[in-house]
């Protein structure tokens, strides 16, 4: 399993625009082979700004970087430039990935 995580520093006053701009998101990942979930994480508000990760699951990592280099890819971050004209960010993204090694269930049963 692999998840890949994409960490935003949101401005204050354009949480709700962020949000919204996620909510109502064309989906494609539905679509890709090897996808497992997504998940839109809120964090902790500084002064600056507000924290947020996007994050994926994926059967692996190969898949994920197939995913990258895929049309959908492409289709799902054609509008990237028009969306920053309506958020404030502090900086680029910042993407993480993780190679999952201990999965557990709630029952502390692996799952892998």
């Amino acid at each position: 399993m692999y998840i890949a995580m994409n960490r935003f520093r949101v401005a204050p006053g354009f949480e709700q625009a962020f949000e919204d701009m996620w909510k109502n998101r064309e989906r494609h990942l539905s679509t890709v082979p090897g996808y497992v979930e997504f998940h839109m994480l809120k964090g902790p508000k500084k002064e600056d700004h507000t924290l947020y990760a996007s994050h994926t699951i994926w059967e692996n990592e190969e898949m994920f970087t197939a995913w990258t280099k895929s049309e959908q890819f492409r289709a799902a971050h054609s509008r990237a430039g028009e969306n920053r004209k309506l958020v404030e960010y502090l900086g680029p993204p910042q993407f993480e990935g993780f190679e999952v090694i201990i999965s557990e269930n709630r029952d502390g049963q692996s799952t892998l």
